[in-house]
Order: structure tokens, then sequence, then C-alpha cells
């Protein structure tokens, strides 16, 4: 089992070392200018979806990778609202990064 872990790790490094399994980051200024079609629902205090009605959440200052992870979900129709699906329909995954990490660092 030791073994196993001491294997794995070297593998991971070396992977790590070679870029290929290094991690995509967000670009939060990227992300601002992405984000201005969010503000109208997001940004807004005391916002209520119509129907059914809740509130709306802000997102600054979430966690980033909730965020992103629930964007892709709403992106590939594992979580529903039209509204929310048909924003990110056509976002790649760099652009989800990118408005992720925006949120996450805006804690207004």
């Amino acid at each position: 089992m030791r073994l196993k872990s001491i294997v794995l790790a070297s593998i991971s490094g070396a992977l790590l070392a070679s870029g290929a399994l290094q991690a995509e980051e967000g670009d939060a200024v990227r992300g601002e200018s992405l984000a201005w079609s969010c503000m109208g629902c997001h940004a807004v205090e005391s916002a209520r979806n119509s129907y059914p009605s809740y509130r709306v959440p802000m997102l600054g200052g979430q966690n980033e990778l909730y965020l992103y992870q629930s964007l892709v979900a709403y992106r590939e129709g594992q979580r529903e609202h039209a509204t929310m699906q048909a924003q990110v329909r056509s976002l790649s995954d760099q652009d989800l990064r990118d408005l992720a990490a925006y949120f996450a660092g805006d804690d207004d």
C-alpha cells in the first residue's frame, strides 16, 4: 500500500512538473468583463426570481470551485434553471473559470 502511494505521488509529481496535470486558473479581470449579464440579477440586493419565487443569490465572495462547478452543471443540464442554462450554454470552461474567479474575489 505504501509503495503504491509513493509510485502515485511520483507520477503525479512528474506530470505536474511537465505541465500535463497543471490546474487551469480563472482570470478575475477577464471574468469581470464576462460578468456584465450576470449583474442584472446577481448584483441586485433583494432580487427575487419571478417563478418560483425565491431570493436570487448574491455571488460575490462565494467559493471559486463551487461557483465553477455550479456553472458547469447549468451548462451541462445537470442543474435546472432555464435562464442560467441559456446564459452559460455558449461559454467555454475557461470562461466559467474566469467568471468564478471574478465572483469569488468580489465580496461586495
